[in-house]
């Protein structure tokens, strides 16, 4: 079976890391999909983190 160029990533919120002061305990993730032929770099969105009730930027990580 040939693998696809499609992975699954997981995006992580930059912010819940180093905020102690946050409404909840945790971290927010995300799971979505890139192409590794077109998108060789980790990705940036910004996307909404429960923990931290507000729009932040969710890295890639490994």
């Amino acid at each position: 079976m040939a693998k696809g160029v499609r992975l699954v990533i997981t995006l992580e919120c930059t912010e819940c890391r180093t905020n102690p002061d946050k409404r909840s305990n945790g971290v927010s993730r995300y799971t979505t999909q890139k192409n590794r032929r077109n998108t060789t770099n980790r990705i940036e969105l910004k996307k909404f983190c429960t923990h931290c009730n507000k729009h932040t930027i969710h890295k890639e990580i490994k």
